[in-house]
């Protein structure tokens, strides 16, 4: 099951591109790639992401990156809650499996990522071994 994700800028992806690897100015100074769950997404979008007329979303591919993913909870000081998945190592632009541009306008979300908002949170804790 694909459905971890990971949101940037047209420049970060951009950048992404000429590099190779997707790394964010946030991830750097954290020392982690930060991902979003479809159920997270809207947050992610809305909380991060809301100054900027389009993003790139981007569907990792879970056989790729699995073994270098963690499942933790958030800083309390952070207005979100619950559990978020980091990945400690290199976001390779190859591990994308898909990847849309998505325009304002609320940040219309693709509706296979809408619909997996609706599985079960237990069918993704169990396809990673959480």
């Amino acid at each position: 099951m694909n459905n971890l994700y990971k949101v940037l800028t047209t420049q970060e992806w951009e950048l992404a591109n000429s590099k190779g690897f997707i790394i964010t100015e946030l991830d750097n100074k954290d020392g982690f790639v930060h991902l979003s769950t479809s159920k997270q997404l809207a947050s992610t979008l809305s909380l991060y992401f809301s100054k900027f007329e389009e993003v790139i979303l981007i569907q990792l591919s879970y056989e790729q990156i699995k073994s270098d993913l963690k499942l933790e909870l958030v800083d309390p000081s952070s207005k979100r809650s619950g559990s978020f998945y980091h990945l400690y190592g290199d976001l390779n632009i190859k591990h994308a499996c898909k990847v849309w541009n998505l325009n304002r306008g609320a940040f219309a979300l693709p509706e296979e990522v809408l619909l997996q908002a609706e599985l079960p949170e237990k069918l993704i804790g169990k396809s990673i071994g959480v």
